[in-house]
């Protein structure tokens, strides 16, 4: 977890999941604000968003894990799971979050980029950094994996 303390991803199995990748120094960051809404509205319906915070890209992620946590609760109110920083890329220090991930064909290749997990713990979809929180395509692919 982002506080330090190891978190079991098993914990979220049988539920939706959204799992993004963060930055604080970000042109998309403003979407934790639209990530923020939508956690909100769709917890209740076993949904949840995981945040892995990276400086993967373009070096928007310097901050110390509590750093990184003031910053998401101070500006964006932030109260969905967020974990430690992780390597995103392909490499001896990937993420195993991201080795999996990227089992479906597709690794971030920017800040912000969205896996739909359904209920299964399978990749059901996935989205760039510029398909917004609010998107309809993210809405619905969320919307069909809850379904389910």
């Amino acid at each position: 977890s982002l506080s330090g303390e190891p978190a079991a991803l098993s914990a979220y199995k049988g539920k939706v999941t959204l799992v993004v990748n963060v930055a604080s120094q970000c042109g998309f960051t403003p979407q934790y604000a639209g990530l923020e809404t939508l956690y909100r509205e769709l917890a209740p319906k076993g949904f949840a968003i995981l945040g892995f915070p990276s400086n993967d890209f373009g070096g928007q992620e310097p901050g110390s894990a509590e750093e990184i946590g003031q910053f998401c609760q101070k500006n964006y109110g932030v109260t969905f799971p967020m974990f430690a920083k992780v390597v995103t890329k392909a490499g001896p220090d990937q993420s195993p979050v991201y080795a999996f991930l990227g089992e479906s064909g597709s690794l971030p290749q920017w800040n912000f980029s969205k896996y739909v997990i359904d209920k299964d713990g399978k990749v059901a979809a996935f989205f760039p950094s510029r398909v917004s929180p609010d998107a309809p395509e993210l809405r619905a692919a969320i919307q069909k994996a809850l379904a389910q």
